[in-house]
């Protein structure tokens, strides 16, 4: 079923995770079990490692929400540590990571993780499928900085504190940290004050050069994407977001979230994981396409041939549990 984009927001969290869930049992179980995401794979069909990349001035404990979802569902998690040294030594050091991984895999990015798995992917069979979650995804020849400087809506620059850094080997550099009076605001205003407060105590850092770097690959040109746009987002401008995924011929879905939608929507994020593992293994997308929302309309129609009042009250279940 092909569903038609609609103009509309996605204002709450289980339009998203409806889309991705509803997908799913029409191809595998007839009930969710309390809260969970269901098994996107087809039968017969390995389950992929799914690798999720953080981006800047944060850690893999972000994803935590995320990992604790697809684990209840049966899948392999991978949140390695993204050095956050350089473009291309970031994603060389992920590329290496997915080398040691058997079988296919699914690759999720957030933020400045968008342009490493965009690169580390490169030339990977078992890559299947890219997600971007309010990430940055340029073109091979591109940088960071110049693609954020596309558009207007990012409070992300005055908010940066540079710090010169010298490395063992006698290199020195810049690294960039956001100024803790300007965490909440910037990179997490949909999180508690005091959750923000914790996380800008503990952000890592990212090197400048990272951002004049050009990219070297840009393997959304021949791998499935998937992309959430945040809405609200301030370090990433939207309409930025909304560009590269057009660009790139995204299924996109729009939330109406800060820049860390996988903290403050981690159910939402994992259905829009889902749906890309589930549309890589059946070749139809329960999402609309590139541009566009998940139209409410079409999803219902959709919960009623799939599932009917059972897979509802999962659903509702799936919403409490991204609260």
């Amino acid at each position: 079923m092909t569903l038609r984009p609609s103009r509309k927001l996605i204002r709450s969290r289980p339009v998203a995770a409806l889309a991705s869930v509803c997908s799913v049992a029409a191809l595998t179980a007839p009930a969710v079990a309390d809260g969970d995401s269901t098994d996107s794979g087809a039968k017969g069909i390995a389950k992929p490692t799914v690798v999720l990349v953080h981006g800047a001035f944060a850690d893999a404990s972000g994803w935590d929400g995320v990992v604790e979802r697809l684990q209840r569902d049966g899948y392999p998690v991978i949140a390695p540590a993204n050095p956050l040294r350089g473009l291309g030594s970031d994603s060389a050091y992920i590329a290496s990571v997915l080398k040691s991984v058997k079988g296919p895999l699914v690759l999720a990015g957030h933020s400045y993780g968008g342009a490493v798995i965009g690169e580390a992917a490169a030339g990977n069979p078992n890559v299947k499928a890219l997600v971007y979650i309010s990430a940055f995804m340029p073109a091979k020849g591109e940088t960071l900085g110049a693609l954020g400087a596309k558009f207007a809506g990012s409070r992300l620059d005055p908010a940066l504190k540079q710090v010169p850094f010298q490395s063992g080997d006698g290199m020195t550099g810049t690294d960039l940290y956001i100024k803790p009076e300007k965490f909440h605001q910037v990179f997490a205003a949909d999180l508690p004050a005091s959750t923000a407060a914790q996380m800008a105590a503990t952000q890592r850092p990212i090197s400048a050069a990272a951002f004049t770097e050009k990219a070297g690959a840009a393997a959304w040109k021949t791998i499935p994407s998937w992309f959430l746009v945040a809405t609200k987002d301030r370090a990433i401008a939207p309409d930025l977001e909304r560009f590269e995924a057009k660009r790139a011929g995204s299924h996109t879905i729009e939330v109406n979230s800060s820049h860390v939608a996988m903290i403050s929507h981690p159910g939402t994020v994992t259905s829009l994981i889902l749906d890309a593992i589930r549309t890589e293994a059946s070749g139809t997308p329960s999402l609309a396409t590139t541009g566009g929302t998940a139209s409410t309309t079409g999803l219902i129609g959709l919960v009623a041939i799939a599932a009917g009042v059972g897979l509802i009250v999962a659903v509702r279940r799936h919403q409490a549990r991204d609260r």
